[in-house]
């Protein structure tokens, strides 16, 4: 059995707990007790969330083999003792993650000087000027460097949780869990933390429903008509309003969804690119690559490779 520990201090996201849930359905799947699971903090006792309710958890102990590390909605100095104890996991422990702001903790105990991670994209700019040694990446969900990892916002916490499951239990085991916490299986940790439609945000009920129904509609032309006809306007003033509201045309709104969803499908590593250009609208590949040359500044063929590059060392250091 292999023993995963959480740290909690007052202050931490109720969310990140839905980590332990992923171990708990592993645990169910396999019929056995895979994961022991441990709520700690550093004295014991009760902890209050950032929503001060109480969670019950035992003082810290010998480091387990998996240990994860909660954030805080603003990450706060650790105590010496909690810092030696995190730092000594470090060198001890199989696995440490820091979940969203949880790898200021990690940061702090020194285990991320050289590497690459993530955090919460609100608070990476000040984790790369407070942590210099450390190469924040504030676009990917999740990050592993060696035996360390590291997640965005709490929902990430997830997918590291499914992906440190399926390196140990196989992806079988992490899409059955994945269906029943009725999440994406499971979303590559190279994936953008931003999404198109909320960086859009658009002000108004019809600009939205246009917006989705051309996200849901992507291997269709999309025409101006006819998103004008889901937002239930004229087209004249749906091109008008829809670039008072978003400061984009539809035509390069459209595009910046096209992009996202193939990029994901480029990371998703299943489809090749004649595949991702039919299903996300490109049409063609050579469609797609000069619209990722324009966006990204490098093809679609150099996302992939980069992303094997990462597997490869994931694989590699585990």
């Amino acid at each position: 059995m292999r023993q995963v520990g959480f740290i909690l201090e007052d202050g931490f996201q109720v969310m990140g707990l839905a980590a332990l849930s992923a171990f708990e359905f592993a645990n169910t799947d396999l019929g056995r007790e895979a994961y022991g699971l441990r709520v700690m903090s550093e004295r014991g006792g009760t902890v209050r969330s950032s929503l001060r309710i109480g969670i019950e958890t035992v003082p810290l102990a010998d480091a387990p083999d998996t240990l994860m590390v909660v954030g805080e909605l603003q990450p706060r100095p650790l105590s010496p003792g909690l810092r030696a104890y995190i730092a000594e996991a470090g060198r001890t422990s199989r696995r440490v993650a820091g979940l969203c702001t949880g790898a200021f903790a990690l940061a702090e105990a020194g285990l991320l000087d050289g590497r690459v991670a993530t955090t919460h994209w609100a608070h990476a700019r000040d984790m790369q000027e407070r942590f210099p040694l450390i190469r924040v990446d504030d676009d990917r969900i999740f990050v592993a460097d060696g035996n360390v990892w590291t997640s965005a916002g709490m929902s990430a916490a997830i997918d590291l949780t499914l992906a440190l499951i399926e390196d140990d239990h196989g992806a079988e085991l992490s899409r059955a869990i994945a269906r029943k916490l009725v999440v994406y299986h499971r979303r590559p940790g190279g994936q953008s933390q931003f999404s198109a439609l909320l960086e859009l945000e658009p002000r108004s009920d019809r600009i939205r429903r246009a917006l989705v129904y051309a996200k849901e509609n992507l291997r269709r032309p999309l025409t101006v008509e006819e998103m004008a006809e889901a937002a239930r306007v004229s087209p004249r003033q749906f091109s008008r309003v829809f670039r008072e509201e978003t400061g984009q045309s539809p035509a390069k709104a459209v595009e910046r969804l096209r992009l996202e969803a193939a990029k994901a499908m480029l990371e998703d590593g299943r489809h090749s690119l004649d595949v991702v250009a039919r299903d996300t609208g490109f049409t063609d590949r050579d469609r797609m690559r000069r619209a990722f040359l324009r966006a990204f500044g490098h093809p679609p063929q150099s996302l992939r490779r980069s992303l094997r590059l990462i597997e490869g060392g994931d694989e590699a250091a585990g």
